[in-house]
C-alpha cells in the first residue's frame, strides 16, 4: 500500500511538471535578451573556418609556473589549457554578447519567469574514459561547485533551491524567486564533472592527477611547473556537431612555461614555440626583427569592451580607506607621458570599467538612470549630477606641478602631514610606504614615473615582483597594499559583478572585488544588474555602477589596446574573421603537409 501511494505522489509530480511545461519556453539557442543569432538547423559558427585541417601540433607560451590540474579551487596555481578538457551544458558563441547553443545538454525547457529549467542531456554524450554522462553526473557537478567550488561558483550555483532527476537524461533546477534572469544561463555554463571519477579523487586537493574530462582533449603528459601536453580525443563524440565544427583542429597542444617573457620570445625566434602575444608595444613597434625567423605578424581586432587595467588600492588597509587619499594618488599618474615614452603611444587611456556604447558612462546621468538611483533609497556622490566624471591630462611631458599640489592638499584634508619632506599617516610615526606587488616584470618600468612623482609627495613605493603561486596567494587573501588587476568585461555584464563589487564578497577569499569595496549603493546596483529583466534597463544600471566605480578612485585606470598583436609560424592559419573576443587555439589550424613533408600552399 505504501509502494502504490509512493508511486501515485510520483505520477502527480510528473503530471504538475508537464502542466507546467505548457507554458515553458523549448528550444535549442537560449540567449540573455532576445532571440539567438543561430537557428536551429545551423552548421556552424560564423567566425570558424569549417573546412579547416586537421591534425598537426601546436606549442603555446605562458609565463610562472603551475602545481594542480584541478582548476575548480583557489587552492594551487593551475594549469593552462585545462578548459579544453573540461565541456560545459550548453556552448557560448563568441559571435553574441550572451547566447549558448547545445553541447552535453541537447535542448532545455525553461519556465516563462526563467524561475526553472530543464537540460535535456544528449545521450551520445561521453566522458573522455568512454563512460556515458548522465543527469546524476549534472546533478553532482552542481553540489560539488556549489559546496566546494571557487567563490563565483558558489555564490552562482547557490541560486538553485531544489534539484530533480527526472530520468537519467533529464534535470530540473529550480530557483529562488529572488535570482535573476540570467541564472540559467548561467547553470548551463556549468562544467560537467564525472562523478564517478571524483568518489575515487578527492576534489578538494590541488593534485596533479590526471583528470576524467568531458572535452575534446585529454592530458598526455605533464612536467609539473614546466609543460603541459593535450591530445584530441579521436572519440570526442560531438566533434562534428554545430558549435564545434571547425574548431579544436589540432591533434595536440603543448603548452611551455618561461619565468621571463624575453626567453619566451627566444623560444619563439629558435622555433621551439608557434605563436606569441605580444603586449610590449616597445618590442611591437620595432617587430622584433622576426622575418629573418620566418615569422608573420598579425593584429587583430577586439570587439568587446576594453579589459580595465588598473592599479588596484586596498580600501581594507587603513590608509585607502579614504576616498581623498585615493584621489590623491590618480593625480600621481601621468598617463601621457608613460604612452609617448614607454608605450610608444600605441595605448588609449582606460576610462570606464565597461568600455564603450552603451555600457560606458558619459555626460551626466540620463533620465533613466536617474530615476534608478531615486527608486534606491540610498545615499550616492552627488557630484554624479554636477559634472562628468574625466581624469586629469597632461602635456606628457613629466610636468605635473599643478597635479601633485592638488594631490598633497587632498592628503593633508584626509589627516596626512608632512614632517622634513616625509608623508606620515594620521596618528603614526612612521612614513607612508606603499608596497604594489605584480607577477610581471615589465610593470617595474611601467611604474618608475608613477614610483618617481609619490616621492615628491613623500610617499616610498616599492614594487616586489612575485612567482606566480606567491602572487596568486597573496591577492587570494588580499594581502596587498596596491596591485595591478584587469576585469575583463562581456557585452552582457551580468552575476559577475557582484563577484567583482559586492559587499558580500570583499571578504571572500578568491574574488575579484580587489579594492575591498563596501558600499550599500554599489550593492543595489550590481543586484540590480544580476535581475535586470530587459536590455535598457541593464544598460542604465551598468552606467550608474561605471560611475560610482570611477567617482569611488577604488583603482587607478591604467591603459588599453583594441587589437590583439601577435608573432606565428608560417604554418599556423586563422579563420579569416575574428569573434567579439578575439581569436585565440580553438579556432586555429596547421597548414596540411604532403608526402615530401612540405606545406601544401606553400608549394
Amino acid at each position: 500500500m505504501k509502494s502504490q501511494r509512493k508511486i501515485y505522489g510520483y505520477v502527480l509530480a510528473l503530471l504538475f511538471v508537464s502542466i507546467q511545461h505548457s507554458a515553458a519556453e523549448i528550444g535549442l539557442g537560449l540567449s540573455m535578451y532576445g532571440q539567438p543569432k543561430y537557428k536551429a538547423g545551423f552548421s556552424h559558427f560564423d567566425y570558424v573556418n569549417p573546412e579547416a585541417a586537421k591534425g598537426g601540433k601546436i606549442r603555446l607560451p605562458v609565463l610562472g609556473k603551475f602545481d594542480s590540474l584541478q582548476p575548480f579551487l583557489i587552492k594551487g596555481v593551475s594549469a593552462a589549457g585545462l578548459g579544453m578538457v573540461y565541456q560545459s551544458l550548453m556552448e557560448r558563441a563568441d559571435d553574441e554578447p550572451f547566447s549558448l547553443y547545445p553541447s552535453v545538454a541537447k535542448s532545455y525547457e525553461m519556465g516563462p519567469d526563467r524561475k526553472w529549467i530543464i537540460f535535456n542531456i544528449d545521450e551520445e554524450a561521453r566522458f573522455s574514459d568512454g563512460s556515458p554522462i548522465t543527469a546524476h553526473d549534472i546533478r553532482f557537478s552542481h553540489h560539488v561547485l556549489k559546496t566546494s567550488g571557487r567563490p563565483n561558483h558558489r555564490q552562482y550555483y547557490k541560486q538553485a533551491e531544489k534539484v530533480t532527476l527526472l530520468h537519467s537524461h533529464a534535470i530540473r533546477f529550480d530557483f529562488h524567486n529572488k535570482s535573476g534572469p540570467e541564472i540559467p544561463l548561467i547553470f548551463a555554463l556549468m562544467p560537467v564533472l564525472s562523478e564517478d571519477y571524483f568518489q575515487r579523487i578527492d576534489f578538494n586537493e590541488a593534485s596533479l592527477n590526471i583528470p576524467v574530462g568531458s572535452g575534446p582533449y585529454k592530458i598526455q603528459n605533464v612536467i609539473p611547473g614546466k609543460t603541459i601536453e593535450y591530445v584530441k580525443d579521436p572519440d570526442f563524440w560531438a566533434q562534428d556537431r554545430a558549435p564545434f565544427k571547425g574548431r579544436y583542429n589540432f591533434n595536440q597542444i603543448k603548452f611551455e612555461y618561461f619565468r621571463d617573457l624575453d626567453i619566451a620570445f627566444e623560444a619563439l625566434k629558435a622555433g621551439e614555440i608557434d605563436i606569441y602575444f605580444e603586449n610590449d608595444p616597445g618590442k611591437w613597434a620595432k617587430r622584433q626583427n622576426v622575418t629573418q625567423h620566418n615569422l608573420m605578424t598579425k593584429e587583430i581586432d577586439v570587439k568587446l569592451p576594453p579589459p580595465f587595467l588598473g592599479i588596484v588600492m586596498n580600501t581594507r588597509r587603513d590608509e585607502f580607506s579614504n576616498r581623498l587619499v585615493r584621489k590623491a594618488l590618480t593625480l600621481a599618474y601621468d598617463f601621457e607621458w608613460v604612452n609617448k615614452n614607454l608605450l610608444h603611444s600605441l595605448y588609449k587611456r582606460t576610462t570606464s570599467y565597461f568600455g564603450a556604447g552603451r555600457l560606458k558612462a558619459t555626460g551626466l546621468p540620463d533620465a533613466d538612470e536617474r530615476l534608478i538611483l531615486k527608486n534606491s533609497g540610498l545615499d550616492y556622490p552627488e557630484s554624479l549630477f554636477v559634472a562628468e566624471f574625466s581624469l586629469p591630462v597632461s602635456t606628457g611631458t613629466g610636468r605635473i606641478r599643478d597635479r601633485l599640489i592638488e594631490a598633497r592638499n587632498l592628503l593633508e584634508q584626509a589627516g596626512f602631514s608632512y614632517k622634513q619632506g616625509k608623508l606620515y599617516p594620521k596618528g603614526l610615526n612612521t612614513p607612508f610606504k606603499i608596497e604594489l606587488i605584480t607577477n610581471d616584470s615589465s610593470h617595474l618600468r611601467l611604474l618608475s614615473n608613477f614610483q618617481k612623482n609619490l616621492q615628491q609627495l613623500g610617499i616610498t613605493l616599492t614594487i616586489r615582483t612575485l612567482d606566480s603561486a606567491s602572487y596568486q596567494n597573496r591577492i587570494g587573501v588580499f594581502d596587498f597594499d596596491m596591485m595591478i588587476a584587469k576585469w575583463g568585461q562581456s557585452l552582457s555584464p551580468g552575476n559577475e559583478q557582484l563577484f567583482y563589487w559586492h559587499s558580500s564578497s570583499a571578504t571572500s577569499p578568491g574574488s575579484r572585488n580587489y579594492p575591498g569595496i563596501r558600499n550599500k549603493t554599489i550593492d543595489y546596483i550590481t543586484e540590480l544588474i544580476a535581475k535586470s529583466q530587459t536590455r535598457p534597463q541593464l544598460e542604465a544600471a551598468v552606467r550608474i555602477l561605471d560611475r560610482l566605480l570611477l567617482w569611488g578612485y577604488y583603482a587607478i585606470p591604467l591603459h588599453h589596446k583594441d587589437r590583439q598583436w601577435l608573432y606565428h609560424t608560417a604554418q599556423i592559419e586563422f579563420p579569416a574573421n575574428a569573434p567579439n573576443y578575439g581569436t585565440s587555439v580553438d579556432l586555429w589550424w596547421r597548414k596540411p603537409v604532403d608526402a615530401t613533408g612540405q606545406n601544401r600552399q606553400n608549394r
